[in-house]
């Protein structure tokens, strides 16, 4: 059995089509039917996060931690306690491509390090997403950590001590953890995500964040 991991703070706006794209890879044929579970963490939603989750086939875990570390780390439990040998990991804001988890199991590594794509740039200025689409790196080797585009085996999960309850970069940390520990893993541009470039980040210190500090950065004058 697989399963998939999906943290939601207060995400009725996006959630619905993270989850249809969600249940999109799934069932994709390459999989040879094999089980999968999708686990969303609603963690301390105060919107209508809950009832967008519960018109899919999806369990469902409340946490009150605000803590995104701590909401990962509890849909990681959920899905090993279901007999989980892969455990794949994605946000609320974002849609994964359909062959997604496919990509991800024939790399044949212990984790798999994704890319991440943005959809609309409507947000920022023209600066901000030239600045990302020069300086991101999105092919294999690239070396970046997103716990939006990652992939770990149960063994290996497991091994590491998983996600600590970190309020940011709780992906890195775990990611550290592995390479600690001679994990071998794979950092491929294949697992396709699109993620949201919002300017309403829901984790401080995350994607979002960096990219309004490069908006910051550039639109104020010198000596500012």
């Amino acid at each position: 059995m697989i399963g998939i991991v999906i943290p939601a703070h207060n995400e009725e706006a996006l959630l619905d089509g993270c989850l249809a794209a969600a249940r999109t890879a799934a069932t994709h044929p390459a999989l040879l039917a094999e089980p999968v579970r999708i686990v969303v963490v609603l963690d301390a939603c105060t919107d209508h996060s809950a009832s967008i989750a519960s018109q899919h086939r999806v369990d469902i875990e409340y946490v009150n931690a605000m803590n995104v570390g701590h909401a990962r780390a509890h849909g990681a439990r959920r899905m090993l306690a279901a007999g989980a040998r892969w455990l794949a990991f994605t946000d609320a804001d974002t849609l994964v491509a359909p062959d997604w988890l496919t990509t991800q199991l024939t790399l044949h590594a212990d984790a798999v390090c994704g890319t991440v794509g943005v959809a609309d740039w409507r947000e920022h200025p023209r600066h901000v997403w030239e600045k990302f689409r020069s300086e991101y790196c999105d092919r294999d080797g690239h070396g970046h950590i997103h716990g939006a585009n990652f992939g770990i085996s149960a063994e290996a999960y497991l091994r590491c001590g998983g996600f600590k309850p970190l309020s940011c970069h709780e992906d890195l940390d775990l990611v550290r953890s592995l390479q600690a520990n001679g994990a071998s893993i794979a950092w491929s541009a294949a697992p396709r995500v699109t993620t949201s470039a919002r300017l309403a980040s829901k984790s401080r210190g995350g994607f979002g964040d960096t990219l309004h500090s490069w908006a910051q950065s550039v639109a104020l004058p010198p000596g500012v």
